[in-house]
C-alpha cells in the first residue's frame, strides 16, 4: 500500500494542504484556502483543522509536514513569528498538530521546504549541493546538502535575503532583500523617476502608478515594452542579488541554485540573463563553470510538495 503524507503550507496570503506519497508524485488530493489576515493565527489554526480533518478521514494519512511562512524551531516543533499574520509569536505548532489531528508531526520553514521539494523533484534533481532563493515580497534561502536540509534545528539558516551588500550596510535594515526584493524594485523606480531625464519613461511610470499600485509585475511589464525606468530598477535588483548568489556558491560549492517566487517570473531577459552575469561577477573564479542558475520547477505547490517530503524523511 502506497504511504501517504499530509503537507501543510501556512503564509501570509494562503493555506494550502496536499496529500501525497512524499516523493513529488501528484497529490490525490489538495486544498487550497485564503487566509483571513485580521482573524490572525487562531483563524488559520480553525481552517487547517476543519480541511486536514476532511483530508485525514478520506486519506490513510502517515505523518504530517508543515511549511510555516516565517521563523520556526523545527528542532522544538515551535512557530518563532509571522511577518505578515498576528498570534503567531512561540507557539507550538507541532504539538498543536499532533493534539488535533492526532498525527506525528514535523515543521519546517517554508522556504526550505520549497529547497527541498526542489532539490528531489524540482530544477536541481540529481545535484548533490542545492540552494534555493525565492525572491518575492521578501527573499529566503534554503540549502539542500545530498538530498537534506542543511541547518534542522538551527534557528535560522541559509537567509540570504539578509546578507549586507557591502561594509557600507551597517544596519539590520540595510541586506539583499530591501533592495533586490519586490517592495525594493519599486523603491528602486520611485528614485529613478526622480532623476532619470527619460521623460517618455517617466510618463509611463507615472500613468501607471495613478492607475493601479505600482508593483514588481508592473515594472516587469514596463521594462518588456523598453521603459527605461522599470529596466533600470530591476537590473539594480539583479546587481544586489547577484553578488548575494556569487558568495553562497564561493562558500558551498552549490551545483545549482534554483530560483523562484514572484519576481522571478519576470523571465529570461529582464532577470535570469542579468542575474548570471552578475554572479559570474563576484564567484570565486575556480568555480566559474562549476554551477547553474535556474528557474524553479514547481510552481506554487512547491511548499506542499516539500512538506510533505520532509514527513516523508
Amino acid at each position: 500500500m502506497t504511504k501517504h503524507f499530509l503537507g501543510i503550507e501556512i503564509g501570509g496570503t494562503k493555506l494550502q494542504l496536499g496529500i501525497s506519497a512524499g516523493d513529488g508524485s501528484g497529490f490525490v488530493a489538495f486544498e487550497r484556502r485564503d487566509i483571513e489576515i485580521a482573524k490572525g493565527a487562531p483563524g488559520i489554526l480553525t481552517q487547517i483543522e476543519e480541511a486536514a480533518r476532511k483530508l485525514i478521514a478520506a486519506h490513510p494519512v502517515q505523518r504530517i509536514g508543515v511549511g510555516f511562512g516565517g521563523p520556526v524551531d523545527s528542532g522544538l516543533g515551535r512557530v518563532i513569528k509571522s511577518h505578515q499574520v498576528a498570534g503567531w509569536e512561540d507557539v507550538p505548532l507541532q504539538v498543536w498538530c499532533e493534539e488535533k489531528l492526532g498525527l506525528p508531526t514535523v515543521l519546517g520553514n517554508d522556504c526550505d521546504c520549497a529547497a527541498l521539494a526542489e532539490a528531489l523533484y524540482g530544477a536541481g534533481q540529481g545535484s548533490r549541493t542545492v540552494f534555493y532563493v525565492t525572491v518575492g515580497t521578501g527573499i529566503g534561502g534554503g540549502l539542500v546538502i545530498e538530498g537534506k536540509l542543511h541547518g534542522k534545528g538551527r534557528p535560522a539558516v541559509a537567509e540570504i535575503g539578509h546578507l549586507r551588500p557591502g561594509v557600507s550596510a551597517d544596519t539590520p535594515a540595510a541586506t539583499v532583500e530591501s533592495y533586490a526584493a519586490g517592495p525594493g524594485i519599486v523603491a528602486a523606480a520611485g528614485r529613478l523617476l526622480e532623476t532619470s531625464d527619460d521623460e517618455v519613461a517617466k510618463s509611463e511610470l507615472r500613468h501607471c502608478n495613478m492607475e493601479s499600485v505600482l508593483t514588481a509585475k508592473l515594472l516587469a511589464d514596463l521594462a518588456t515594452v523598453g521603459n527605461s525606468i522599470a529596466k533600470s530598477a530591476i537590473f539594480q535588483a539583479t546587481c544586489v542579488l547577484g553578488w548575494a548568489i556569487g558568495q553562497v556558491i564561493t562558500l558551498t560549492a552549490a551545483d545549482v541554485v534554483v530560483v523562484g517566487g514572484g519576481v522571478s517570473l519576470i523571465g529570461e531577459e529582464h532577470f535570469f540573463q542579468p542575474l548570471r552575469h552578475e554572479a559570474a561577477r563576484y564567484v570565486f573564479p575556480p568555480l566559474a563553470g562549476a554551477y547553474r542558475i535556474l528557474p524553479a520547477a514547481l510552481g506554487e505547490e512547491v511548499v506542499v510538495h516539500g512538506a510533505a517530503a520532509l514527513a516523508a524523511e
